[in-house]
């Protein structure tokens, strides 16, 4: 059976208002310590059961490192989640991906450098394409069906925080082929590997960070939860239909496979 863990992050930070029969379930301790949110939300969106949580806590109270992303993940597992389906604001770092848009994630280039990103002594995860193909077609159809503008195929830089970059820094990113960059991909992606279960991100694209000089504007704070209040109803839509969607799909031997590959990988637990 499918079950979905939606992580909100910033401007979607658990969103009830998209789930029905609604419980409301307290949150233990992991072997990694606390999750983000001592309660989560539980409930169905269409026929699909759903674990909503908050990234930055209920709150928003903790900076992109200071997330204690493993407690997280492991909690969405221990609720018995096949997929995890997340949002992130993020910037532009070309042309193509304007703000106001929808990226939908099929590439990451890591440039944390303080993250606990295994749940393992040793594990070697593969991550050549750590985002599922089958659910990133789904979300463009579903950004199709509620008239979003999306785009496809995107490679997000993801950089510690919780500063924003450096013109010099914006400017590498872009040469480097990134097309869009936030703080909170890595290390969620990678742990939701090892544990086995499916990851996609639907990035919502707040700003053209500092590179665009013909744009005049640098990346804010308000500019960048101005624009995510322009995306929030938009954004939802497409997560309702997404996991509509997803929950159509026979997954079984999808969640059999990447069970293997997740077991597989462990070394030394």
């Amino acid at each position: 059976m499918v079950k979905i863990g939606v992580i909100g992050g910033t401007g979607l930070d658990a969103d009830i208002n998209i789930v029905k029969d609604i419980v409301k379930v307290n949150t233990s301790p992991t072997p990694f310590g606390k999750p983000s949110d001592d309660v989560v939300t539980t409930g169905k969106i269409g026929n699909v059961e759903v674990v909503i949580m908050s990234r930055h806590g209920a709150k928003h109270d903790r900076n992109p490192s200071d997330i204690n992303y493993r407690a997280n993940i492991w909690t969405l597992k221990q609720l018995g989640c096949t997929h995890v389906l997340v949002t992130n604001a993020c910037g532009s770092l070309q042309e193509n991906y304007k703000p106001g848009m929808i990226a939908i994630v099929d590439q990451y280039i890591d440039r944390t450098v303080s993250r606990l990103a295994t749940f393992h002594k040793v594990a070697h995860i593969p991550q050549a394409h750590a985002f599922n193909k089958t659910v990133q077609s789904i979300i463009a159809d579903a950004c199709k069906s509620v008239g979003a503008d999306y785009r496809s195929g995107a490679c997000i830089v993801v950089v510690e925080g919780p500063r924003y970059s450096t013109l010099a820094e914006s400017r590498l990113y872009k040469s480097w082929g990134g097309d869009i960059i936030g703080m909170t991909t890595f290390p969620e992606v990678v742990l939701a590997a090892e544990a086995g279960l499916f990851y996609n991100s639907i990035g919502l694209v707040t700003d053209y960070d500092c590179w665009h000089e013909d744009e005049g504007e640098s990346v804010t704070v308000d500019l960048v939860m101005g624009r995510l209040k322009l995306l929030a109803d938009v954004s939802k839509k497409i997560l309702i239909e997404t996991i509509t969607r997803i929950g159509k799909h026979d997954w079984t031997k999808e969640i059999e496979a990447k069970t293997q590959e997740a077991k597989g990988a462990i070394m030394v637990p």
